[in-house]
């Protein structure tokens, strides 16, 4: 094969091949029974199954991929005692994400996470 045609087909290989998320983990919520749900987030392009993938990576590109530095929303929570615990797990931006943290049902979860969490609802 002529040298020309490996450049054309390797330049057309690159110039189709899907852009690589700059961030990509797995959430996940867990009761003490087991997981609750569970779903991937990429972004920088904003993807996976994550149902409000796009405003869960701008409010993670806020806290600049931080899932402690999140601004909890303002939200009225049942008190019902149900406990979960919200992990995330992968990267942002290559530095490794690994979070854990108990809250006392889904809508608190969902609350202190800014809605990161609220796939599960």
């Amino acid at each position: 094969m002529p040298f020309s045609t490996i450049a054309a087909i390797a330049t057309m290989l690159a110039v189709t091949a899907p852009a690589q998320p700059a961030a990509s983990m797995t959430l996940t919520l867990r009761s003490d029974s087991g997981p609750i749900a569970s779903v991937t987030l990429e972004c920088d392009p904003a993807g996976g199954s994550h149902p409000e993938a796009e405003r869960a990576c701008t409010t993670l590109a806020a806290a600049d991929g931080d899932f402690r530095r999140l601004k909890a929303e303002p939200r009225m929570c049942p008190m019902i005692y149900a406990p979960v615990t919200a992990l995330a797990y992968g990267h942002w931006h290559g530095r490794p994400v690994a979070f854990h943290q108990s809250y006392p049902n889904r809508c608190v979860a969902s609350s202190q996470t800014a809605g990161v969490f609220a796939f599960a609802d």
